[in-house]
């Protein structure tokens, strides 16, 4: 692998491959020394031109105990704040010699423009760009999955075929939603959209996705295994896409009457922030079905598998 670009595009064996060695270092982080000398001399960047905290100290922690060195840029207060252009920047992280940057960034497709540009030779790995995707997310998720409908031991090697997923929530301008539909995609499993009208992605009738707007119907006639929600991202909202608050918790909040109608065997996940009372009821969020605290863990791993993967091997522009 040069890049971890998106998930649209990644092939099944290549996926597979992350997981499963997302597997093998969640198990070197059982031992008391954990830290591993695979990266040891490569220096790893994290480029963020947005504000984040779970992704940018859960790729810090993977990097770290690879024991790369590890650079954390933030747009505030730096020369981009001052209108320092990605091709400038990216030749300063050339100049003191970057292995591996992860970008974040408001525009969608800006970590390919990088990775494609020529003015680096890191490998780059996308951490979030605009609406566009964010893989490592759908990949930890996948793992989660994984883990808990068939065991840490079970799960290798294995993808998701047959397993029944809806995602509900603000599909619209989630990054996560596009990562996540093309991955489980790809290992076999079902999925459902669930949201008003006005927070479907445009063009999801054509992606390979069931689109639902009653999340009710969605309980009764996809007997999810997993409920994923979705935060309201506000920030990226400039006009009205639903009535108000109370009447999206009653017709799209995971609520204590809907987490009772689930199947045995399901869970909850959310890939934080989480806005309880709206999305998700407390219930839910801290309950034994929900994997929230699970996907910051195994975030950790799966980053580490991404950052080994791309990094560990030479490295030149002809890559």
């Amino acid at each position: 692998m040069r890049h971890l670009l998106d998930t649209r595009t990644l092939a099944k064996d290549d996926a597979l491959l992350l997981l499963d060695t997302a597997e093998e270092m969640s198990a070197t982080q059982q031992r008391e020394m954990r830290k591993l000398p695979a990266l040891r001399g490569k220096t790893v960047v994290n480029l963020f031109y947005e504000d984040s905290t779970r992704t940018r100290i859960s790729f810090e922690a993977a990097a770290k105990r690879l024991s790369a060195d590890v650079i954390n840029f933030s747009a505030k207060g730096s020369s981009v704040s001052k209108g320092e252009s990605l091709k400038d920047t990216a030749q300063t992280l050339q100049a003191i010699g970057a292995d591996g940057v992860v970008i974040r960034h408001p525009a969608s497709g800006a970590p390919e423009r990088l990775a494609r540009s020529g003015w680096i030779d890191a490998g780059v790995l996308n951490a979030g760009d605009g609406t566009h995707e964010h893989p490592t997310q759908a990949l930890l998720d996948a793992f989660t999955m994984r883990r808990r409908l068939f065991g840490a031991e079970g799960s290798r090697g294995r993808d998701l075929d047959g397993v029944s997923v809806v995602i509900v929530g603000d599909l619209a301008h989630s990054r996560v939603a596009r990562s996540n539909l093309w991955l489980l995609n790809v290992l076999g499993a079902n999925v459902t959209f669930v949201a008003p009208e006005t927070l479907q992605p445009y063009g999801a009738r054509g992606w390979p996705v069931t689109v639902r707007h009653s999340l009710d119907e969605a309980l009764r006639e996809d007997a999810p295994d997993v409920v994923m929600l979705l935060r309201i991202q506000t920030e990226r909202m400039h006009a009205a896409f639903f009535p108000n608050e109370r009447e999206y918790a009653r017709h799209w909040g995971l609520d204590d009457a809907r987490l009772g109608v689930l199947t045995e065997r399901a869970i909850v996940m959310h890939p934080g922030p989480m806005n309880r009372g709206l999305e998700i009821s407390s219930t839910a969020a801290d309950g034994p079905r929900s994997t929230v605290l699970e996907q910051v863990e195994n975030g950790v791993s799966v980053r580490m598998a991404a950052l080994y993967l791309l990094l560990s091997g030479e490295r030149s522009s002809n890559d």
